[in-house]
Parts: structure tokens; sequence; C-alpha cells
């Protein structure tokens, strides 16, 4: 099985035995969308909280999600990922609640999404965005989660790995595209993936996040002129001095 497979199998195994909650909570953060239409001039960074991955194992479990978040936000991130996969990246869907009720930007449930348990549960804890994988579900079933998380309120950053996924994303009328560098069967990071996918976007209403591989302001150099905003987690959960290592992180797109 690839990593991909093997995540998605034991989340099906999670999800059922998951129970559905009712959704409760009204939205009380503000649109990344809308933020994103009001500062243009500079690459923005969605910043993440991320205990560990499959390929990387370890990266800092001692974390105190609530200090990081704020130390992003302190920052001008535009918004906070957190991993709330527990098998694979130690992450924990209380991690997203405790961030959520300690910072005032919206905060992105990062997840292997497959039901609407988990878009349901994941606004109940304070997630404002929501990731939906196009690798990781049918087009049906994508169409599906997409509409659920919609009628939620929440926004959805779509997730592709290449050109075809592109166009799939794309005509699913998503507004929020991220652009993974990471292949999710293999793990291999590669930043030329985000630069050859961007040849293809045809979207002049969405806005194009480049995830995975950046660690420095070069990096970021490299995509600014076709993605307004970089995801950006292994990185900062790294770094000496996190506020520093943030800030550097924002390139002028001018």
């Amino acid at each position: 099985m690839t990593f991909l497979e093997e995540i998605l199998a034991k989340k099906a195994q999670e999800v059922a035995e998951m129970p559905l909650e009712k959704a409760k909570l009204p939205r009380e953060k503000p649109y990344f969308y809308d933020f994103l239409r009001e500062n243009t001039t500079v690459v923005q960074l969605i910043a993440e909280v991320k205990r560990a991955s499959p390929s990387k194992g370890a990266i800092n479990l001692d974390v105190d999600p609530v200090a990081q978040a704020k130390s992003y936000e302190a920052t001008g991130a535009g918004a906070i990922s957190v991993l709330t996969d527990q098998q694979f990246f130690k992450g924990d869907i209380e991690d997203l609640r405790a961030v959520a009720q300690a910072v005032g930007i919206p905060v992105l449930c990062k997840d292997f999404i497959i039901s609407e348990k988990q878009l349901i549960r994941a606004k109940n804890a304070g997630a404002s965005i929501v990731l939906l994988i196009v690798a990781a579900l049918s087009e049906q079933a994508l169409t599906t989660l997409f509409k659920q998380a919609s009628a939620l309120d929440l926004e959805v950053l779509v997730e592709v790995h290449n050109e075809v996924e592109l166009k799939i994303a794309e005509q699913l009328g998503a507004k929020l595209i991220g652009v993974n560098n990471r292949d999710l069967h293999s793990f291999v990071v590669d930043i030329a993936v985000s630069e050859r996918v961007a040849r293809e976007f045809s979207r002049s209403d969405a806005f194009y996040i480049s995830e995975s591989g950046i660690r420095e302001p070069e990096d970021v150099a490299r995509v600014a002129k076709s993605f307004s905003v970089v995801l950006v987690g292994e990185a900062l959960m790294r770094a000496n001095q996190v506020e520093q290592a943030a800030s550097a992180l924002k390139v002028s797109r001018l």
C-alpha cells in the first residue's frame, strides 16, 4: 500500500467509530478569502501546528499548540492550520479546539476528510476552513463534501497534486486551491510541482496556495508570481525563533 492508501484505510476505520455530532457553533472567525482579497501585495502565510508526519517522524511532539499559534498570529499569519490526525501526525481535534479559542484569525482543520462527520466535528471544534484532498476522494464524494462544508459555512481548501486534479478543483468552483508539492503516494517533495501546475491556472477568482517544502524566503520567491499564499509547517515547527522565521516568509509579490 502507498502512504495515502494506508492513511485512508485507517481513516475509514476511525470515521466508522466516530459519532455524528450536531452542528452547533456559529461562525466567529473572519473569512480567509476576504482577507486574501484585501492583502494582495505580499505572499500570505498559513502557518501550521504539526507535531509529526509519516515521512519525517517526530517534528515537535512537545509543542504547546496555543503558544505556537499565538506566535504565528503575532507575525501576521493569515490563517493557522492544525493537524488533527492522531495516528500518522500525532495531532488531535483538541489541539484545533484550543487554538481556535485562542486566536482571532481563521483556523484550518488539516486532516484526511472523507465524511460529513469530520466536517461537523471540525466546525464544532472551531475550524473555519477544512481541507478536501482530490487524490483522496472520488469526484462524487468530493462534490458532496464540498457542498456539505459550504452548507456548514466552512471555507474549503481543495488540495491538488497535478494538472488533472487542478481541473477538477477549478470545475468544482473552489476558491481556495492548494498545490501540494508532496507526492502523497511516495511522500517525495519538490517545489517544481507548484511551478509546473501553476502554468495551468485558469480561475481569476480563486487564490492558489503552495504547500509543502517551503522553508526559506527563497522558496517563497520561487512561487510568488503565481501563488498568493504558502502553507508552512515543518520549517516553523523546527525553528528556534518562530516569529522571526514566520515573518521572513512574507515575501513581496510586486
